[in-house]
């Protein structure tokens, strides 16, 4: 499995409930841009339109080599995703208040361009300080810990 691109800003922005992977449909000279590592997912977001799934705000710059049919970097992108699975993602999101969040871009065993997506419930200021406050307490332990 080869990472192309992770969220790191939806660790901290938001609390993930559940994860999904999905698939993405792509051109061509977007595939070979993603071979080439260059995606950013900070500001994406993914949203339902007409009973499908698309990902919006993700950028994924343009091909290097391309030519006059390159693709638009910041244009909207269909998710794959089993129907069940879109149908309960989308009661959640339209009842709770939740969102939904791409984590990571990578391409699989068999060279498939795959999404993680993660139904997200944003996080309030307090929350986040909590978080820090946890994270910085385990590194000091840990190395307190390795210095025994």
């Amino acid at each position: 499995m080869k990472i192309v691109s992770t969220n790191r800003k939806a660790y901290h922005n938001f609390s993930i409930e559940e994860k999904y992977e999905v698939g993405v449909t792509l051109l061509g000279t977007e595939v070979k841009s993603l071979r080439e590592g260059k995606a950013n997912l900070n500001d994406a977001f993914a949203k339902v339109k007409n009973g499908e799934l698309f990902l919006v705000n993700a950028h994924i710059s343009p091909y290097s080599c391309g030519n006059i049919n390159n693709h638009e970097p910041k244009r909207d992108r269909k998710l794959l995703m089993h129907r069940f699975e879109l149908k309960r993602l989308y009661a959640k999101v339209k009842e709770r208040g939740y969102t939904v969040v791409p984590l990571s871009m990578y391409f699989n065993d068999r060279n498939k361009v795959k999404l993680e997506i993660g139904l997200a419930k944003g996080k309030t200021t307090v929350d986040k300080r909590h978080d820090i406050k946890a994270k910085d307490e385990k590194r000091i332990n840990d190395r307190e810990g390795r210095l025994r």
